[in-house]
This record gives structure tokens, C-alpha cells and sequence, in this order.
């Protein structure tokens, strides 16, 4: 008997401790993203014998992209940016099938999952909202104005990074990654920014375009401060692509609807844009899992 109740003792001591370490993700689940974010961040950046000597890491794997937000430029960088490969290739007058194929395989996989776990921009932001100032919240009002907002991602997409670079090839028979060059806050933060301050050759370079993107860098670093990932809500051409996939994406967070009530009560505590679960504004980071009292988002 003493054996009996001993062992019944240890499985509801062990279910305890289950239950608890279940209710500690629940309450944290910040915690092993954040892990992931800053992992990936490093991995992207591995090549740190270019951290501080104002060169580009030129490594064989540049000829391939990494999902997420990562300036080719940036010294440490082992791979490219999707989004500059992109425009890059069609500024060339060719048809960007590695890329095209990347993105399906990508977005089938994660769609915006990318965003909130595979992305060194994000992550950065997310460390800039964490600086304890006022903030700025959804609000019954405001949510409607910053959802259309939302939309200017795409337009960005379709003008800077497709319609631009190919206009500007047939005319010229040359093209620039306008998105890159005109607006990128990451590639001037993370990579313009170190090379311009450890390579003395650049700095005597230096002209009104990155005199405008420091304008803009420092004016997106402000905006952070205040306001939850805003490049990424309404800038970012690359996860406007990735929410092409959000609906349908393999991994990711799931609602059963058979538990759901649609009390909204993850939509509501959301910081970005998301009028549902896996819309085209959900980054699927899976905060809102806590939220939900009836156990029905996984």
C-alpha cells in the first residue's frame, strides 16, 4: 500500500510539474522566440572577422538568400537578402525564378512566421518597444486607420521592388533596387552605418542619399520607441509577400474551431494589425495563445 500511494504521489507530483511548466511557457511565451530571434540574427551574421573592419563578408553562400530581413551589405552577413535578390535580378532584366521559387517554398512552410521568429529587423524593434516611454496601443479608433495603413507595404512592393527596377531596365538597360537604396532603414542601420564608421574611404563618400536614409533610419528607431514593429505594419515589402501564404502556411498557430467562441480576446491583445488569426497582418508568433481561455488556438 505504501508503495502504491507512493507511486500515485510521484505521477501527481510529475503532472504538477507538467502542468506548471505548461502554464510557464503559457505565461512567457516571449521567452523561446526571443531565443530563436536572436539565434538566427547571429547565424545570418556569422562572418564576425568582417564585424569591425568596414568590409563585406563575401562568403560562397551569398548566392543563396535567408528568409528573413538582412542586408546583403551588413559585414557579418553570410547570405543575401530575399528582397534585394528580388530586385536585384529583375533590375537586370531577368526573370527571378531562384527567388520566385524561394518565396513559395518559404511562405508554404511559414508565411509570416518568418516575421516574428526568423527576423533581425524585427527582433530590433521589438528591443526599441521594450525602451519604458508612453506607447502607443490599438484602440477602436485608431486600429481601423493603422489596418489601412497596413496596406502601403504592398503598394511599396509592387512599385519599388517590381515595377521600378523593371521600368528603369527597359529604359536604361540598368536598374537600382529602389527599395534598398531609397528606403531600407535595415541596410543603413546594420550595414551602411558600420561600414561608413570603420572604413575611412566610405566616409569621404558620403552624399545626400545616406545623409536621407540616416533621416530615415533614426526617424524609424523614434517611431519603435512608441509604437509596436511599425516598418514591419507598414512598410516591409517582404513580409507583404510572406502574408500571400499566412492562410494556408504548414507551420504555424492554429485555431480549432470547434473550442473557439470568437470572443476576440486574441485579436484584441495583439499588437499588430490582425482582425483574425492568420489574416494577412498575423505574424503567428503565438502570444495571443495565453489569451484564450478556451484552449483553442495551438
Amino acid at each position: 500500500m505504501a508503495n502504491l500511494q507512493s507511486d500515485s504521489t510521484q505521477q501527481e507530483n510529475k503532472s504538477f510539474e507538467s502542468d506548471k511548466s505548461k502554464t510557464s511557457s503559457q505565461k512567457n511565451p516571449t521567452l523561446k522566440r526571443r531565443l530563436i530571434q536572436v539565434i538566427s540574427a547571429f547565424i545570418y551574421n556569422a562572418d564576425v572577422t568582417h564585424w569591425f573592419n568596414g568590409t563585406i563578408s563575401q562568403t560562397q553562400l551569398k548566392k543563396v538568400c535567408v528568409p528573413g530581413l538582412n542586408c546583403y551589405s551588413c559585414p557579418g552577413a553570410i547570405s543575401s537578402c530575399p528582397l534585394g535578390a528580388l530586385q536585384n535580378t529583375l533590375a537586370s532584366g531577368k526573370f527571378p525564378f531562384f527567388i520566385t521559387g524561394f518565396f513559395l517554398l518559404i511562405g508554404t512552410l511559414f508565411g509570416r512566421l518568418i516575421c516574428s521568429f526568423l527576423c533581425p529587423f524585427g527582433l530590433f524593434q521589438e528591443l526599441l518597444f521594450k525602451i519604458p516611454t508612453p506607447k502607443i496601443y490599438h484602440t477602436k479608433k485608431l486600429r481601423p486607420i493603422t489596418r489601412k495603413l497596413s496596406l502601403l507595404k504592398y503598394v511599396i512592393l509592387a512599385v519599388m521592388c517590381i515595377a521600378l527596377p523593371i521600368i528603369f531596365y527597359f529604359k536604361d538597360g540598368f536598374a537600382s533596387p529602389f527599395f534598398c537604396k531609397w528606403i531600407c532603414p535595415e541596410g543603413t542601420i546594420f550595414a551602411g552605418w558600420s561600414l561608413v564608421i570603420f572604413n575611412e574611404n566610405l566616409r569621404s563618400a558620403i552624399g545626400f542619399l545616406f545623409s536621407w536614409k540616416t533621416i530615415l533610419a533614426i526617424a524609424f528607431i523614434l517611431w519603435s520607441v512608441f509604437m509596436f514593429r511599425p516598418f514591419c505594419r507598414f512598410f516591409c515589402p517582404l513580409g507583404a509577400i510572406y502574408s500571400f501564404f499566412n492562410k494556408t502556411a504548414i507551420f504555424g498557430i492554429k485555431v480549432d474551431s470547434t473550442k473557439c467562441t470568437n470572443c476576440n480576446a486574441c485579436v484584441n491583445s495583439c499588437k499588430m494589425d490582425t482582425l483574425k488569426i492568420n489574416d494577412r497582418e498575423c505574424i503567428r508568433c503565438g502570444e495571443c495563445k495565453s489569451k484564450c481561455k478556451f484552449g483553442a488556438i495551438k
